[in-house]
């Protein structure tokens, strides 16, 4: 279920969120099963779009950072979700062994690894930080900035296991998105519990693979609540061979500019959206770069400067359908991220931008983070309130979108596991 928190939706309920509203139990029952067929990610974070007539993802985190923006009231849901993640994998486990981003050092992201350890230590686990700098040889204290501390030790890998002096984990959880391949020290791990698998690394993943699971998911999905899936659905395709730097590709990159801008004009058309159809192109995997490019049309392609350098490697990008947010906090534009661990939601926050508009990527410097707050308890259910009395939980479509697309990442995770295609 999704925690009743509170949003920025001011406005009337749109039919979009009124539909998922009334088809709560349908679609409870929908999750249950496909849990029931497939393992959830251990924790991932899911980025969202909401343009009132539609609600999708854009993006869809398996090594997930910003634990710190969470308000801490939702710790508890956290800690329950974490208690049953582990219990799932490992009933014994006491000993945890979290592995952060060695190349991440910002107070932002520290302060992320710090709730985490928080997090699954409430939830009954010793947790201990290993590292994968070479350039830690001994434990080493790292500040942080509300005047704490953590501490990093040294990895240890005998033949079959990996640990800390002193401290033999049976679980290893990985916070960090392996971009640049997997370290010989992970390798071979066959006696402990790795989570997220290495296969969920940015050195695997294709966020056209995601999408293209998460578009055949939507698809039962809609079929189930009589909708039309681009309604939660982002249009996306995939180009290859792409330099942005050097002009490669271009005219392939363009075909596809033009498809995928097409589709969105014919939907737009359909539902008398006036708004001029945008597409965002980025890599296709974080080792891509990070450079993000916002198109309305494929002649722009031709007067774009080029990307500075790392910012766009050559390699295959994605196409995917610009979805505009008419959320606001405080008159800035804002999206909302959300948060699971295992098959639960534990919250999330707003991503605000008061410099970018309705169309622009929040994702960028300047942005800040509001978490969202539980619902005060005159919105909660009352015993002995006629139905429908109470107000809504308008975070619940949200949890729903998140959820999606953490099954479509279960999704992108099987049909990429090597040991399962040595037993195909």
């Amino acid at each position: 279920m999704v925690p009743h928190l509170i949003t920025a939706l001011t406005g009337p309920i749109n039919e979009l969120e009124q539909r998922i509203l009334e088809s709560m139990p349908a679609i409870e029952r929908w999750f249950r099963l496909e849990w029931m067929e497939h393992t959830p990610p251990f924790y991932c974070a899911a980025d969202l779009r909401n343009a009132g007539y539609k609600l999708a993802p854009v993006d869809t985190e398996l090594f997930p950072a910003g634990f710190q923006n969470l308000n801490v009231e939702m710790l508890p849901l956290a800690v329950q979700a974490a208690m049953a993640a582990i219990e799932k994998i490992c009933p014994e486990a006491k000993n945890l062994l979290l592995i952060p981003d060695a190349r991440n050092r910002s107070p932002f992201y520290l302060l992320s690894v710090q709730r985490l350890t928080q997090i699954f230590h409430q939830a009954g686990l010793n947790v201990r930080l290993g590292s994968l700098d070479p350039a830690v040889q001994e434990p080493t204290a790292i500040a942080l900035p509300d005047g704490s501390e953590l501490r990093v030790e040294p990895l240890k890998r005998s033949r079959r296991r990996l640990g800390l002096k002193n401290f033999d984990p049976c679980t290893i959880l990985l916070n960090t998105d392996l971009a640049d391949g997997v370290p010989p020290v992970l390798q071979g791990l066959r006696e402990q519990y790795l989570l997220p698998p290495l296969h969920a690394g940015w050195n695997v993943r294709s966020m056209a693979r995601h999408f293209q699971a998460y578009e055949e998911l939507a698809k039962k999905f809609a079929k189930l609540l009589g909708m039309d899936p681009w309604l939660i659905t982002p249009l996306h395709g995939r180009c290859g061979g792409v330099d942005l730097a050097h002009g490669a590709g271009l005219d392939a990159l363009r075909t596809q500019v033009d498809a995928v801008l097409a589709k969105v004009r014919r939907k737009h058309k359909e539902y008398g959206i006036r708004e001029r159809p945008f597409v965002v192109v980025k890599a296709d995997s974080a080792a891509g770069g990070k450079a993000i490019i916002t198109l309305r049309d494929a002649k722009e392609l031709d007067a774009l400067p080029p990307p500075a350098e790392g910012e766009a490697a050559p390699g295959p990008v994605l196409v995917q359908e610009g979805v505009p947010t008419y959320e606001r906090i405080h008159d800035a534009v804002a999206e909302p991220v959300v948060y699971m661990i295992d098959r639960y939601v534990i919250g999330g926050f707003y991503r605000v931008h008061a410099a970018r508009g309705a169309d622009d990527v929040l994702s960028a410097p300047g942005s800040r983070y509001v978490p969202l707050a539980f619902a005060p308890g005159r919105h909660l259910p009352r015993l002995g309130d006629k139905p429908g009395a109470s107000a809504p939980n308008r975070f619940y479509m949200y949890g729903v979108i998140g959820r999606l697309a953490s099954v479509a990442a279960s999704y992108e995770l099987e049909a990429t596991d090597p040991e399962a295609e040595v037993y195909a």
